[in-house]
């Protein structure tokens, strides 16, 4: 980890048909750091989210990304759940490959190189024996790992992940927890995860930022959950 800056977002709002969800948003994210994103559902996490990668334009303020060596920063993205339409009977490995489409362009011929890089991706996500499953086939932890591995594919800077074990059994999201903490040790990757699961952000992440009624808090997860500290911020009586 570096002290680099990968991100900085100053003074920025960010909402729906200039609604503001969240406004006054003042957060730096340094290059190699494993930062969780915690609040209740309707807090602005994925509003946060999308204004990062772009999908959803600020209401106002600014969104700054460092350039190293003067490129582009590439974000890596995986959604709460894919909306891929089974109709589209895409295998595993057509879905990973999605991830290379921001250096080849569309509609280009995708050569041997970045083809073996998706299956690096799905090898990396332990996934592999699925490169040739339908996606629309998989269980739900085994979606998400392939959906990580479509990041992946992306060769990102960045990686954003939106509640990225919801929905899926204990066993599974302990499985997922700890292939991000894997990815983020072994690759430096700088990862910024939604969640409202308390255990797992306690476990897993660096540094949090908790949305509340409209508020931000940041700092140690230690330091964020201690009792005390939750109690005051959510107003209860200790």
């Amino acid at each position: 980890m570096t002290d680099e800056l990968l991100l900085t977002l100053e003074n920025v709002a960010v909402g729906y048909d200039r609604r503001a969800v969240l406004s006054g948003v003042n957060l730096a994210f340094k290059r190699g750091t494993f930062t969780g994103l915690l609040g209740a559902n309707g807090s602005g996490k994925s509003t946060l989210i999308k204004t990062i990668l772009g999908i959803l334009p600020p209401l106002s303020g600014h969104v700054t990304f460092g350039r190293p060596g003067g490129r582009e920063t590439v974000l890596g993205y995986v959604p709460q759940r894919e909306s891929l339409d089974p109709i589209f009977l895409l295998s595993s490995f057509e879905v990973v490959l999605m991830g290379v489409c921001g250096r080849v362009g569309p509609g280009r011929f995708t050569n041997k190189a970045e083809r073996e890089w998706a299956r690096h991706c799905l090898e990396q996500t332990d996934t592999a024996e699925l490169a040739e499953k339908q996606f629309s086939e998989l269980s739900g932890g085994q979606k998400q790992r392939v959906l990580i591995a479509r990041a992946l594919a992306a060769k990102p800077d960045f990686l954003l992940l939106d509640e990225p074990t919801s929905g899926i059994d204990v066993s599974v999201k302990q499985s997922i927890m700890e292939l991000l903490r894997r990815i983020h040790q072994e690759q430096k990757q700088t990862i910024l995860m939604a969640s409202h699961d308390l255990p797992v952000v306690r476990r897993y992440v660096q540094h949090l930022v908790w949305l509340r009624d409209g508020k931000i808090s940041e700092g140690a997860p230690e330091e964020l959950l201690a009792p005390e500290k939750m109690a005051a911020m959510l107003e209860l009586e200790s």
